[in-house]
């Protein structure tokens, strides 16, 4: 392990479990090595490579776009465990410059070292509950790398499953899952007999094992109504909108059969789920007319919680030094990759590192100065120090929720008569009665 993944392995830790308010592992992987080829989605961007190298215990190399090396960078992203690959629209001679990225890669499984890939190959602009076509290229590095060690070498490729309730939404959820193994050695035979064909029928199988490890929703027109039926019945992954009662893996299973649920139409529902999908539509599109969200809808009409008042008032002084430490690095980075950054969907995750940077360079002269001016032995201010990321989440909530309490105090004099909130609990029994899903 090369000191500069060492070194991110710890500190984007702490900022990850920071930034997300819950991390789940399905049947994670235990072991740091393993001559394993990891694929998975790519969902957010710079967020995806942060999360699986990070959160989960196996030592991974990425197989990363070749257009962001230089000749400047090139010794850093090495360091990061990064390999170029390159594709045929960056032109050149890709194939030829791929010989050494694969020969590389070939080395590092079979010196049981395990590899990332991001089967999709590019991310969308709009976070998408889907899994695009699976590119060849794992399974064609995996059978490289046998017949290079004669076959000696057990080479396996995993899917991994990268959910996000929302990557840009602070205080999200992130589900991690792994699918069973798909054993290279196995298809020796068929491989030697028609490399081609077994090569696509087991990226087939590899794709279906993904998408079992994701909420996978086929067409266009059905994302919408999902988001919608997810965040009414509270039972899904929307990252505001769900019953805290409901362990993530529960979320996670709900969305993924509701997707299951709707792809099976095709597009075609049946009039009664075609009505409800109308009608819907039609509420939420009513919430927006009078400038409501339903996270703050629901929350206007559930009873005050003295305890939550209470950790408001007594975690204000918390959330005031956590803007002191916080807020001009983190306006400073949020000018800076918002100007420099066209697509939104790197935002996130450069946010996040940025910030966890500067914040630290921003906050260090705290470690001598409160020794000299408060006479604090050095281990308390080097304490307090590792503390100003807590501190600064206290602020970020603290600040999240008082916007919050002011949009729920305008909410409840828009409803007064409760006519859309009755019409909101009519289409929760709707739901109920229409989607009737199988979770197992």
């Amino acid at each position: 392990m090369r000191f500069i993944y060492f070194n991110f392995i710890i500190f984007l830790n702490y900022s990850l479990r920071l930034y997300f308010r819950k991390i789940q592992l399905v049947n994670p992987t235990r072991k740091f090595f393993g001559s394993t080829i990891y694929v998975s989605n790519h969902a957010s961007a710079f967020m995806d490579p942060l999360i699986v190298s990070v959160l989960r215990r196996p030592i991974v190399f990425f197989m990363t776009r070749s257009d962001i090396f230089t000749k400047w960078n090139k010794p850093f992203l090495s360091s990061c465990h990064m390999i170029p690959i390159y594709r045929q629209h960056d032109g050149g001679n890709a194939a030829e410059k791929n010989k050494a990225s694969f020969r590389k890669a070939t080395d590092i499984l079979s010196s049981n070292r395990n590899l990332l890939i991001f089967g999709e190959g590019l991310t969308d602009d709009v976070f998408e509950r889907r899994l695009k076509p699976i590119k060849k290229g794992a399974l064609r590095i995996g059978f490289t790398a046998l017949e290079s060690t004669n076959w000696e070498k057990k080479i396996q490729i995993v899917g991994i499953g990268c959910n996000y309730t929302n990557p840009n939404v602070m205080g999200s959820d992130l589900l991690i899952a792994e699918s069973s193994p798909i054993v290279l050695n196995d298809y020796r035979e068929q491989y030697e007999e028609n490399p081609s064909k077994t090569i696509n029928e087991l990226n087939r199988i590899l794709e279906l094992k993904l998408s079992g490890e994701l909420t996978h929703i086929e067409l266009d027109q059905d994302f919408a109504f999902h988001e919608q039926v997810m965040k009414l019945n509270r039972k899904g992954m929307d990252p505001r909108c769900f019953d805290a009662n409901l362990s993530l893996v529960e979320r996670w299973k709900y969305s993924k059969a509701l997707a299951h649920f709707l792809n099976q139409f095709q597009g075609v529902y049946p009039e009664k789920l075609n009505n409800l999908r109308q009608e819907v539509s039609n509420y939420f599109e009513l919430l927006n007319s009078k400038g409501m969200t339903e996270e703050h809808f629901y929350q206007a009409h559930r009873k005050t919680n003295v305890w939550n008042r209470l950790a408001f008032v007594l975690l204000a002084p918390i959330a005031l030094l956590g803007f002191v430490h916080a807020y001009i690095p983190y306006i400073l980075v949020k000018r800076f990759v918002e100007k420099t950054f066209k697509r939104k969907v790197f935002w996130c995750s450069t946010k996040m590192v940025m910030t966890m940077i500067f914040m630290q360079l921003f906050n260090l002269p705290v470690i001598f100065l409160l020794p000299k001016f408060f006479d604090l032995p050095f281990w308390s201010a080097l304490l307090y120090f590792i503390s100003i990321g807590l501190q600064s989440l206290v602020w970020y909530e603290w600040r999240r929720a008082f916007h919050n309490w002011k949009s729920i105090k305008h909410y409840k004099k828009v409803d007064l008569s409760g006519e859309l909130w009755q019409k909101r609990e009519e289409l929760i029994c709707q739901i109920q009665e229409d989607i009737q899903l199988n979770i197992s």
